[in-house]
């Protein structure tokens, strides 16, 4: 029995030695695997790096991951009450009281927080991705020429955007006054006697002529928020904050970016086949234009029309690109 053993043992070394030796005659007779590249990439898609190595005489495959930095780019949203802005000036220039002045005159009072007229919202891009591309070198006899096809993959969400610390006392007040207006609103349309809009302790306000007047002012004023944009039936997108207090929007795109490119490669020092530089131009298909969702689910690339200043600029922008630019350096260092 151990004789059979052994000789089984012994069998199945052989056979594992030949299968070695024979995939590995495969793998020099068609140039497979027998060169590493090692490469820092700096570009569009970010700073990242990749390995390469040789899937026979005419082509390689490059795998690697890239990142953007993380940098900060301010966003400036307008409050207001009610859905139609209000000028501070007259027709002479002098300065006059708006609805929002008085509204953030009374929740001063009330929270103490100086309440502004415009909310910082801060971007900041987030995305990164793992990269399977393969080059391929059409001219055998001229090698610094490269087309690439392959992807990208990566989270759905590409850049985000949130308010500033110092926008917290005007979201503040913002979500008191419409949860006030809410509350006295409905106390006021169940009709007298009408239920308590506020209670501490033993203290309800219930009286008829408060409540009554509160609510004719809510409604004469209307909510109060960031008008971002208007819908397509021509209302008015306000923007308030969530549950937490915050406003927020995100930008998304496919996970999954199949790309395709042309490069441009050779010598990065004269006589010296260790180190190389490539210059990578292509396009990473998003599958569509990006979208950028607020927090309260509304997209602003679909939902929202006429969106002024900065932000606008910024949505029109990714309304244009259905495809995202490449443009990468590759230095590049041959291990072996």
């Amino acid at each position: 029995m151990k004789g059979f053993v052994l000789s089984v043992i012994v069998s199945i070394s052989g056979l594992s030695a030949s299968a070695q030796s024979s995939l590995q005659e495969m793998l020099d007779e068609y140039h497979m695997f027998n060169h590493l590249d090692a490469s820092l990439t700096l570009g569009t898609t970010g700073i990242g790096f990749d390995v390469a190595t040789p899937v026979g005489d005419y082509a390689q495959l490059r795998v690697g991951y890239a990142f953007m930095p993380s940098y900060h780019k301010s966003m400036y949203f307008g409050v207001q009450v009610g859905d139609k802005p209000e000028s501070k000036y007259d027709a002479n220039g002098n300065r006059v009281e708006t609805k929002f002045d008085r509204m953030a005159g009374a929740l001063n009072q009330i929270t103490g927080y100086k309440v502004e007229d415009q909310v910082e919202m801060i971007g900041m891009p987030t995305y990164n991705n793992l990269k399977v591309l393969v080059d391929v070198f059409p001219f055998q006899q001229d090698r610094r020429w490269h087309v690439t096809a392959g992807f990208f993959l990566g989270p759905s969400r590409i850049a985000k955007a949130y308010n500033a610390t110092e926008a917290m006392p005007t979201l503040m007040a913002v979500s008191i006054y419409n949860t006030m207006r809410e509350k006295t609103l409905a106390s006021y349309e169940s009709g007298w006697p009408y239920p308590p809009v506020i209670s501490v302790g033993t203290w309800a306000l219930t009286e008829q002529d408060v409540i009554a007047d509160l609510a004719e002012r809510f409604i004469r004023y209307g909510r109060m928020g960031m008008h971002v944009g208007d819908y397509d039936d021509g209302t008015p997108y306000m923007m308030e904050p969530g549950d937490d207090g915050m406003v927020r929007a995100e930008v998304k795109t496919n996970a999954f970016k199949p790309y395709l490119g042309l490069g441009y490669g050779g010598r990065l020092l004269k006589n010296n086949d260790k180190f190389h530089i490539a210059v990578d131009l292509g396009a990473m298909f998003w599958g569509g234009s990006p979208r950028i969702i607020t927090h309260e689910g509304v997209d602003l690339t679909k939902d929202v029309s006429n969106i002024s200043g900065k932000v606008g600029d910024y949505v029109s922008l990714a309304k244009t690109f259905k495809v995202f630019p490449v443009l990468d350096v590759r230095f590049v260092y041959h291990i072996f």
